[in-house]
């Protein structure tokens, strides 16, 4: 007879994997770098730079851990993004890199039409969605956000350009229960909160 015994971490050390058995697809991190009012840049775009370096490095690290990463076409025109991994000894982690648009990628680029599209990523285990808003309202809203990393910097921006888009949510209600906190740490000035997503129970 074969006991089989689980855990919080084997079972997260296996995310990707188990995510593409048992969901059939990648599992999924989506990254936000925000001031305390949860802008990610001011009213006219600039966003460079919003968190320190430190925040800045852990995220790379993130990078080096995933087997793609996306963003929106909007922040693809806008901000020509590398997208890559610039630690030393890392750089050949760099991830794939795809583009969430109806058209074509430009190139070095991958398209993917829509966040359901995950469950056609051959091999990716892990994916890493890095923004703009618009694009992780659309992740978000399609509830295929497994975890959720939460860069915040010390400072105030007012009206600038939020962070996430519409959600969709009918009530304030909708809201609640979705997200555990994981962890919370200080790097450099800025703060990192690491939430895991909670399934809704059966009804």
């Amino acid at each position: 007879r074969v006991e089989v015994i689980r855990s919080e971490a084997a079972e997260e050390s296996l995310a990707g994997y188990l995510s593409l058995r048992r969901r059939g697809r990648p599992h999924v991190t989506l990254k936000l770098a925000t001031s305390l009012d949860g802008c990610i840049a001011l009213a006219n775009g600039e966003s460079h730079w919003i968190t320190g370096e430190a925040a800045r490095a852990h995220c790379h690290a993130m990078r080096a851990k995933s087997d793609a990463i996306l963003v929106g076409g909007g922040t693809l025109r806008a901000d020509a993004p590398r997208l890559d991994v610039r630690l030393p000894g890392l750089e050949d982690r760099s991830p794939d890199r795809w583009v969430l648009t109806r058209g074509s990628a430009p190139e070095g680029w991958r398209p993917l039409s829509s966040p359901e599209a995950i469950a056609e990523l051959a091999d990716v285990q892990y994916l890493f969605v890095e923004g703009g808003a618009a694009t992780a309202a659309a992740f978000l809203a399609a509830g295929l956000v497994d975890r959720l990393l939460l860069y915040r910097a010390p400072i105030l921006i007012g009206s600038g350009l939020p962070g996430l888009g519409d959600l969709g949510l009918a009530s304030l209600d909708d809201a609640h229960g979705r997200w555990r906190l994981e962890e919370r740490r200080r790097l450099g000035s800025d703060t990192l909160d690491v939430y895991s997503h909670v399934p809704c129970s059966p009804a």
